[in-house]
């Protein structure tokens, strides 16, 4: 089986070198010149070594691959569907590692209806690039994976399931739908929860002392914060097409029973370690970076989906409103 990598970041790199030891990878890039044929990754237990094959900026690449797998933020998706769609196979399944920033809507408008779609509801693998093109970290992984396939037949949809099972190692079960994939209250709530805890009260001229932990630093305003969203996400579902309990809530998947327990089992999580706050220093001191993806995925293509349902069900979001409308103006304050 031949599989086509789609972009270069901390799970570009992850999937590129686990998936190697199973099928031919290739690797579909901005920056071919600065990848090794050659990807380490390097777990808690062992040390994975990834042999790939073609590395390329030339979207042709993907004319001769059964697999395409997108490891893109969410404002790269619709530009990469576009560049790689007129070299497609009819059967070439198309898919990303995580749906929350959008893939199935673009995917669905750029793509044709023939084309198999598939998108795990949260990411694999946490993992950080140790050297760019060489090496990457694998902080840890899901025990099992929920995914989602579209525009193909049961049987289609369980062998894709079954190929990217045996391409994780993780037992990996099939959604009802991309709905199922696409809305999350990992990332889209659990990031912009916390910044909005955080920095609610900063505007230009403030800065911080110091760059604090995102999660180790995690406190019970950000705990119950995350919890009223989630509340609020959770009514969205009971009027979608999806299943109950398909998105677990978010005191139920952290096993937590309320804000100060979920505080702490969030500082608590190992791969969870040693990440900073999205914060760029200054000569004043340390200020929010507007510019990373916690800005730009989580709330453009992340919370802004949540917000668009929300609207169209008519459902009561008065924390997920306030945290959005914070957002776009923190956004805004960087563009201006």
């Amino acid at each position: 089986m031949k599989i086509c990598i789609c972009g270069g970041g901390n799970l570009g790199h992850t999937l590129a070198g686990v998936f190697a030891q199973k099928a031919d990878v290739c690797l579909l890039t901005r920056h071919p010149e600065k990848w090794s044929n050659e990807i380490t990754v390097y777990d808690s237990t062992k040390t994975i070594v990834g042999k790939l094959g073609e590395i390329t900026d030339n979207p042709n690449i993907v004319s001769s691959c059964d697999m395409v797998i997108l490891c893109l933020p969410g404002f790269a998706i619709r530009e990469e569907l576009l560049k790689i769609k007129p070299y497609l196979k009819p059967e070439t399944t198309v898919g990303t590692v995580v749906s929350s920033t959008g893939f199935f809507f673009e995917a669905m408008e750029v793509l044709p209806d023939t084309t198999p779609l598939f998108g795990f509801q949260r990411v694999p693998y946490i993992a950080r690039v140790r050297e760019y093109g060489k090496s990457v970290d694998l902080l840890g992984h899901k025990d099992s994976l929920n995914l989602a396939v579209e525009h193909s037949n049961d049987k289609d949809k369980e062998n894709i399931r079954q190929v990217l099972e045996n391409l994780t190692d993780t037992p990996t079960k099939l959604l009802k739908n991309y709905l199922e994939a696409s809305l999350t209250n990992s990332n889209p709530l659990l990031h912009t929860s916390r910044m909005y805890a955080m920095w609610h009260d900063w505007k230009p001229g403030i800065a911080y002392p110091e760059q604090n932990l995102f999660y180790e630093d995690w406190d019970i305003s950000s705990a119950e914060l995350l919890i009223a969203m989630d509340n609020e996400f959770q009514e969205l579902l009971k009027v979608l097409p999806v299943t109950p309990g398909c998105i677990p809530s978010i005191l139920e998947y952290y096993e937590s029973s309320d804000a100060e327990s979920l505080a702490r089992k969030i500082r608590s999580i190992s791969a969870f370690k040693g990440i900073k706050s999205p914060m760029v220093q200054t000569d004043k001191g340390w200020i929010p970076d507007i510019t990373s993806r916690y800005f730009t995925e989580d709330f453009m293509f992340g919370l802004s989906r949540i917000v668009k349902l929300i609207q169209e069900k008519n459902i009561d979001s008065e924390n997920i409103d306030k945290v959005y409308e914070w957002g776009n103006r923190m956004i805004q304050t960087d563009e201006k």
